[in-house]
């Protein structure tokens, strides 16, 4: 990817994350239910609404998305994949229930198997930390009021 390409795709997933982290807060100030996936762990409606945000909104890049909770993509159709966006919507799911505040989004861009950049948004503090594999990693404080 060239460098355009990458700065476009970073503030993507910044957004993406922001929007998502907007829809958990938005779960996080309400009563909720708990499900259980088959794993045992739990999933809210958090999760579901989080995931749904971030995922149409990177739908734009026109690259595949791989999310924990997303549909299942069998091996054999994303192996070959050379870009792709890796998406945990609410990584934290049992700190979000016990409200702790202790829960992240985590999205990052896989090229040629590597990180080429990667974004992990805090919603109930505002941080967001972004990295790009020739730039760095970086902190932003966001307002919380208005970042939607």
């Amino acid at each position: 990817m060239n460098k355009v390409q990458i700065e476009k795709n970073i503030l993507i997933a910044i957004k993406a994350a922001l929007l998502g982290g907007e829809d958990i807060l938005d779960v996080y100030e309400s009563k909720f239910a708990v499900e259980q996936k088959d794993d045992k762990s739990p999933l809210t409606l958090a999760d579901k609404k989080a995931n749904n945000t971030i995922v149409k909104f990177l739908e734009q890049t026109e690259l595949p998305v791989l999310s924990e909770e997303g549909k299942e993509i069998p091996y054999a159709e994303r192996k070959n994949w050379e870009n792709y966006w890796v998406v945990d919507p609410l990584d934290g799911t049992k700190e979000f229930v016990k409200r702790n505040g202790e829960f992240t989004v985590n999205i990052a861009l896989i090229t040629n198997q590597k990180t080429e950049l990667g974004v992990i948004f805090v919603p109930v503090t505002g941080e967001l930390y972004f990295s790009i594999k020739e730039l760095g990693a970086f902190k932003v404080c966001v307002n919380l009021d208005n970042y939607s």
